[in-house]
């Protein structure tokens, strides 16, 4: 039964459509713009259906089921504060304060509540307030972080949802019922829980729990990093913007990765008897290429000499590169990599002998060897980068400990507010549009039509191994989005409605506008991360 608060050409089409879809509608597309059943529409505009198919539907999926805890921890104690924070674990960490109420019975409780509303298949209903009706109404729900980023905002009015006497301002559409929203599972994890939906490759089921200890190392560390520089929120980094006092908020983010890169480097050093290959892996847009050559520095202060070897250029020759169920190339599989000729090179290295170094010609697919010899010197080490660099087979016929293993991605800070968290993904997206274009004469719309792809190979390649790394980094900066904002704006903008791709485009949009431009790039330094993405880097 269609909730009757649901726009009626959509209740229409839905009983019309019901039964070709396996999973429940979650939202639409109309023009290619996406936008929530409660949304109005002409009778001419095209609308699509999204189910949890999609990576926007398991994003509204989610959203949707933290709405739902939201009001039940509101319910159950009042003076209770969640904070929605990241992913870990095959779910999204929430911290709750006091965290005395983080208990196993008090969960339970929360969760069984949860299911009662469900069963009584509450509506979920959006209203629109203007900003000054908005601001008074979590003003007294003492919502202050939500509060300033409202005031941030340049229109003049807001949608919230409301469901069983809870309001809420949340980032994204949203289902218009409790009804559907039954596939969840909580889990306590001190200070706070997990919550765990659907993930885009098994939507009709949870994914399991899995413990991931250094992965919420590292995000525990980006938390105390945005404590340091008293930016939590996205309206946090507006008042340092709009003060124009961005120069010290910049200066401390590099210094602190300068910090961390240089604890990375000692730690080498200090395994350097055994430890001579350093492998470095990563997803799209982390910035890789930048850390290893800042890495590469601080070795150099420490006295050690590393050399290179790129993974992209042991490619397999193009006759011999695997395809995929389309029939296309598979750059992206493990198989694609000549592992034979890599592992053959690394050891003749390592017992002191010469090797040619191939070069990989992506334009005819072939390895070719244009005279570039190398030859280790003692306890010179090897820097391996590329996205299988954690991949166990990659270096199996080495002893464990004579490789040290690096994981890098962007992890930001920020939070939109206390209940909007920016996802990793969006991040690296950003950066990925600005460096295709800047260095690869590629358009926002061929970015945006590879990012599904690059996605899915990520979560097959390179999050399966990330655990195995000794350490991991985080190469996000607190101010970057505010910068990278200029620069991917306009690109954005040209996407045109005609093209599915703008959907993606217009939440992309819609994410920067929280953002004010930062336009002085002169504290940025010519070795920051940041430089891969937005040019003059001294590394390039």
């Amino acid at each position: 039964m269609v909730p009757n608060h649901v726009n009626q050409k959509i209740s229409y089409l839905l009983n019309d459509k019901k039964n070709k879809y396996t999973q429940p509608i979650l939202a639409v597309k109309v023009n290619n713009t996406l936008r929530d059943l409660q949304s109005s529409f002409n009778a001419t505009e095209n609308i699509e259906f999204v189910d949890m198919h999609s990576s926007e539907g398991i994003i509204i999926y989610r959203r949707s089921v933290l709405f739902l805890l939201m009001a039940a921890l509101k319910q159950s104690f009042p003076h209770a504060h969640m904070i929605v924070e990241h992913s870990v674990n095959h779910g999204m960490f929430c911290r709750i304060t006091p965290q005395e109420l983080v208990t196993p019975e008090n969960i339970k409780k929360i969760s069984d509540l949860m299911q009662n509303m469900i069963k009584q298949q509450l509506p979920i209903i959006k209203k629109t307030l203007s900003k000054k009706q908005a601001i008074e109404l979590f003003q007294k729900k003492n919502q202050l972080a939500k509060v300033a980023l409202i005031k941030s905002l340049k229109q003049d009015e807001v949608s919230i949802y409301y469901c069983d006497n809870y309001y809420d301002y949340l980032y994204g559409p949203m289902l218009p019922s409790t009804k559907d929203l039954n596939l969840f599972a909580i889990d306590h994890y001190a200070p706070g829980i997990i919550v765990r939906t659907p993930k885009i490759t098994a939507p009709d089921k949870l994914p399991p729990q899995e413990n991931q200890e250094k992965l919420a190392a590292l995000l525990s560390e980006a938390d105390k990093w945005a404590n340091i520089l008293h930016c939590d929120y996205v309206s946090s980094l507006n008042r340092y913007i709009k003060k124009n006092q961005t120069g010290e908020l910049i200066r401390i983010s590099e210094a602190l990765q300068e910090k961390k890169i240089a604890q990375i480097a000692d730690n080498i050093v200090k395994n350097m008897s055994h430890a001579r290959v350093i492998c470095i892996a990563g997803p799209s847009s982390s910035g890789k290429t930048t850390f290893a050559q800042r890495l590469r520095i601080q070795l150099l202060v420490n006295g050690i000499k590393p050399v290179s070897l790129s993974i992209d250029d042991y490619f397999r020759d193009r006759e011999e590169t695997p395809r995929n169920e389309n029939g296309e190339y598979d750059f992206e599989s493990f198989n694609a990599i000549d592992k034979e000729l890599l592992s053959k090179d690394i050891l003749q290295l390592l017992a002191g002998k010469q090797i040619n170094i191939p070069k990989y010609d992506f334009i005819s697919g072939q390895k070719k060897w244009n005279g570039d010899y190398l030859q280790l010197q003692n306890y010179q080490p090897i820097i391996i980068e590329g996205i299988h660099g954690l991949n166990p087979e990659l270096t199996n016929f080495l002893p464990t400990d004579a490789v040290y293993k690096i994981y890098i991605s962007a992890l930001t800070q920020l939070g939109i507010d206390d209940h909007n968290n920016i996802p990793t993904t969006v991040a690296r997206l950003i950066r990925r549009i600005v460096r295709d274009y800047q260095f690869r004469g590629s358009s926002a719309l061929k970015t945006i039509k590879q990012w599904k792809e690059v996605r899915a190979g990520e979560e097959k390649n390179i999050f399966p191994y990330q655990e195995n790394a000794d350490i991991m980094f985080n190469s996000a900066m607190i101010y970057e989005l505010a910068v990278l904002k200029k620069y991917a704006y306009p690109l954005l903008e040209k996407i045109s409605s005609n093209v599915p791709e703008h959907s993606t485009a217009k939440q992309l949009l819609d994410f920067l506008n929280f953002f004010k431009d930062i336009y002085n790039e002169d504290d940025i330094p010519n070795n920051s991360i940041l430089r891969e993405f937005i040019g003059k880097s001294c590394f390039f």
